[in-house]
């Protein structure tokens, strides 16, 4: 009988079966930042193992709150800081080389196919999008990965997800992740895996796949996959073409964590999203999914673009494309944030920063904080937002907000509509 992806890298990543259905695992990186880790890296000192498993193989960075906003965020960073001096940790990214973290580690290539990755932040099966095994964990999981390199899961079961048809102009990739957890519900993968196919996540570049992948555990899901392909060795070829002759060669490696064609799913679903239109969310649930045509006449108060889901660079040329030449309403606070410094620099570039600008956003410096009501773009009491983040739950981007995931092509032009609207419909 063929294996899933998932089985694969389960298998070869078994350090023990303590029991039943529970598998411990080898773990290939360790990702940290400074709003989970602190308090991991505290219990560890109070219980005098103030150790890591591996200085390499831990990546830590500083993007939630970034700069300190107060005295607490303050600490959580030195904590962080001097943790990663401590130890020897090279690959920690602080203030001016920071950006969000499901988007600068990728981006120095840090993730693989098959490898396994855990970090305290529920967004970690970004990372699924290179075909590897990537999950948010607790503070405990998170300490002992950081001590022993090892964490516990349950053995999983794949819901496979095939993606048919061809898109429509202005249909983005979070368009179609919107329309998977619209279908399944948010409850529909619960502690599974979703495996990702189909022609078009086929055509999709490594952007667009961690897009999908990002938004797996609005659906339940431990984590969301990619199969490995020529895409994802050309996205990867600078960072491994010392280890492989060729780029085939390591297709050849990565592919063998492919999953089989006689592999065996708990679920499985066809989306054919041909006749698909641009969404978003209302409500406080992020399988409360509309199309932007049923919800004109909605007023938003703010329009971020930016977010470990949909702060990349093609994600700020789709926007910068809608809005150049124009300008966002008056009562509209439009705000950007490139993911990492690359991508801003990029942009600036490119002049994408410059369209921004003139259509009266403000640009901000790479930072999670919008995306989760921390700082840089906080909303108030009953303002409304349309953002390119990927939960709307009540008051999560501030007390009393309410938050319409969009995509980025849907929620430049709902800044210069002032209310949720989509190119076609300026």
């Amino acid at each position: 009988m063929g294996k899933t992806i998932a089985e694969k890298i389960f298998e070869t990543h078994l350090v023990d079966e303590p029991f039943g259905d529970v598998s411990v695992l080898r773990l290939d990186r360790v990702f940290c930042h400074e709003i989970t880790t602190p308090t991991a890296i505290q219990d560890l000192v109070a219980r005098g193992k103030d150790r890591v498993f591996d200085p390499d193989k831990i990546k830590a960075v500083i993007d939630h709150v970034t700069p300190a906003k107060d005295s607490k965020t303050a600490m959580q960073g030195k904590i962080l800081r001097e943790w990663a001096v401590r130890h020897g940790i090279k690959d920690f990214f602080d203030i001016g080389r920071n950006g969000v973290c499901h988007a600068i580690f990728p981006e120095k290539g840090f993730v693989r196919p098959g490898f396994t990755i855990i970090m305290g932040d529920s967004h970690t099966c970004t990372h699924g999008a290179f075909g590897a095994f990537a999950a948010g964990v607790g503070t405990t999981d998170l300490e002992v990965g950081i001590l022993k390199g090892v964490c516990t899961f349950k053995k999983p079961e794949t819901y496979k997800i095939e993606i048919t048809g061809t898109l429509s102009r202005d249909v983005c990739a979070k368009d179609i992740i919107l329309k998977v957890i619209q279908a399944i519900t948010v409850n529909g993968a619960t502690n599974m895996v979703i495996e990702f196919t189909g022609p078009v996540v086929d055509q999709m570049n490594m952007d667009q796949r961690m897009t999908l992948s990002n938004m797996a555990v609005e659906a339940g899901a431990t984590s969301g996959i990619c199969l490995p392909d020529m895409t994802t060795v050309n996205y990867l070829w600078e960072f491994i073409k010392d280890e492989y002759a060729t780029k085939e060669d390591a297709l050849t490696a990565f592919c063998t964590y492919n999953s089989d064609p006689d592999a065996v799913y708990a679920k499985t679903k066809t989306i054919d999203v041909s006749a698909l239109e641009p969404l978003t969310t209302y409500g406080y649930k992020p399988d409360c999914v509309k199309p932007i045509s049923e919800m004109r006449g909605t007023k938003v108060d703010q329009v971020y673009i930016g977010s470990c889901t949909n702060g990349r660079l093609e994600d700020l040329r789709i926007a910068a494309a809608v809005l150049k030449g124009k300008t966002i309403k008056d009562h509209v606070r439009g705000i950007v944030s490139p993911a990492t410094p690359l991508i801003f620099s990029q942009a600036l570039e490119e002049g994408l920063i410059k369209i921004f600008m003139d259509a009266g956003f403000c640009v901000t410096n790479p930072t999670c904080g919008a995306c989760l009501g921390m700082s840089n773009g906080v909303l108030a009491d009953g303002e409304v937002a349309a953002a390119t983040t990927n939960r709307n739950f009540n008051g999560r981007m501030g007390k009393g907000g309410m938050v319409h995931l969009m995509s980025p092509a849907s929620a430049a032009a709902t800044a210069i509509a002032g209310e949720l609207c989509t190119p076609d419909l300026l």
